[in-house]
């Protein structure tokens, strides 16, 4: 399997290489160049699998420089138990007929980011190896607030590697916040952005563009790749748990084989949702893909339009993960849907960067609107919606979640589609203690209580487990304090870089 740019500037990389680059030399985004099938009968046979064994199947599918002995260290050496408080790795839970919830929130960051993030390290040392890199490798990153941690956390004391994670100072949750914050390892560094996600995630992407700088950080004996879901090895672990969650439904005879499913996912950067689109492409049976969205709808609107339009108020809300304007997956899925047109996806991101907007051709959102649906909630139906489900089914969601369910029920009111859904759970609700707790018992269960006190509250309340990794997170050492501004990222990674 060999790889092309969504841009045209990049053709025939290998995996190796294309996990080492992280994002294309012309800016855009690696792809692979042949399709991947698996057939009614594999797919059969990988439902007798545990998740580990579906995830070497379906990996060395993609990454075809690497020998299955190799892919199955990675797998073996990523999802283990002292990692993953899980044994299923992606549980799915049965919330009502028709409506199952693929829990992918088990590992040690308690968000979806740690499925990919836990073997990208792995992947990525090999990819260094087979590629005879001799240059210490700096991973470049910008968060909402879980893609963060989940860097720290996979990459902390790998060697031949940095890590530098960009977060928008006051863009997420105190929680999040201090997980990364406080992350232990030599290699590692977090820097606050005065600004949001976008300005930092467009400063990464600025920089990744910046050959000059490049060459100079080149010429210091680094190179930049990334962790974000630019990088195709972080998008093809996630395709994995589509597979799987469909294989846990036909096992417990929720479905037939072949029968088809809607898969709704939570989303901002449309990396997630896009991994499911992938698999679909491989042969999952998929009739709809829902796309959900908190108040920054960007994703929605483009959907339901075909306009992509940035140009909005940004809004800061209790679902800070999806608080993005500019989605950068979904240049991937332009690529595909426009047959790989690359003339037209760079038109469409030059007019992205420069005015802000850009709108698709009918082809290519005809074949969006076939397959996708996109709505949103807003917080107010959050909140709502996190109290509703804690009482009707006795399930606890966090706000990410909780817009999937509420969007679940307004794409059932409007399409009357009965088609069996697995909503995508992306983060635990322990993550985003102060707004479950609020939605489900009230402001006087809040009031005065500090995000770490309150987990114990809603674990007592809700009879339920603190996640390991969230303990005693004021407990720990506030080891990063940088702070820059949105305009002073280079400089920030010079000092982060060259002091050691």
């Amino acid at each position: 399997m060999l790889y092309t740019s969504t841009r045209g500037g990049n053709n025939g990389t290998s995996s190796a290489y294309t996990i080492k680059k992280g994002i294309a030399s012309d800016g855009g985004l690696f792809v692979p160049e042949d399709e991947m099938k698996i057939s009614t009968e594999e797919m059969k046979e990988l439902g007798k699998l545990d998740y580990k064994s579906r995830a070497i199947k379906i990996i060395s599918l993609f990454l075809t420089d690497f020998t299955e002995d190799e892919i199955s260290d990675c797998v073996e050496s990523a999802y283990t138990a002292d990692k993953f408080e899980s044994e299923n790795i992606v549980p799915l839970i049965k919330l009502k007929d028709g409506l199952y919830v693929m829990e992918l929130w088990h590992g040690p960051t308690s968000a979806f980011k740690d499925i990919a993030l836990q073997i990208l390290p792995m992947l990525m040392l090999r990819s260094l190896s087979k590629t005879g890199e001799n240059k210490e490798i700096i991973i470049l990153t910008a968060t909402s607030g879980d893609t963060g941690k989940a860097a720290l956390e996979g990459f902390k004391n790998i060697a031949g590697t940095r890590v530098i994670v960009f977060y928008p100072e006051n863009g997420v949750s105190e929680i999040q916040r201090l997980q990364m914050v406080t992350q232990e390892g030599e290699n590692l560094s977090c820097v606050a952005v005065k600004g949001n996600f976008d300005d930092a995630q467009n400063g990464v992407k600025a920089i990744f563009a910046d050959t000059e700088f490049g060459d100079e950080i080149e010429k210091a004996g680094f190179k930049f790749s990334s962790a974000n879901s630019i990088n195709w090895g972080r998008l093809v672990p996630q395709i994995v748990y589509y597979f799987s969650s469909y294989l846990d439904l036909l096992y417990n005879e929720e479905i037939e084989i072949g029968e088809k499913v809607n898969f709704l996912v939570p989303t901002g950067n449309f990396g997630n949702i896009l991994a499911g689109y992938y698999a679909y492409k491989m042969g999952l049976p998929v009739n709809k893909f829902i796309c959900a969205s908190n108040d920054n709808k960007v994703l929605t609107d483009f959907i339901n339009t075909g306009i992509y339009n940035s140009n909005r108020d940004f809004k800061r809300t209790i679902s800070p993960s999806m608080d993005i304007l500019v989605s950068s997956n979904l240049e991937r899925l332009l690529f595909d849907l426009s047959d790989g047109n690359d003339v037209l996806v760079k038109g469409w991101m030059e007019a992205l960067k420069s005015e802000g907007v850009y709108k698709v051709d009918k082809n290519t959102f005809d074949k969006i609107n076939s397959l996708f649906f996109g709505g949103y909630s807003n917080e107010e139906e959050v909140l709502k919606t996190i109290k509703a489900t804690y009482k009707e089914y006795n399930y606890v969601v966090d706000p990410h979640t909780g817009v999937g369910v509420d969007v679940y029920n307004k794409y059932l009111k409007q399409t009357k589609d009965n088609t069996k859904t697995i909503l995508v759970s992306t983060a635990s609700p322990f993550k985003f203690n102060e707004s479950v707790t609020r939605a489900i018992f009230g402001n006087e269960a809040v009031a005065g209580k500090t995000e770490i006190e309150l987990l114990d509250v809603l674990s007592q309340k809700c009879k339920l487990s603190i996640p390991r990794g969230l303990m005693d997170l004021d407990k720990k050492e506030i080891i990063h304090k940088t702070v820059c501004e949105k305009d002073a990222m280079k400089d920030c990674i010079r000092k982060l870089v060259y002091k050691k």
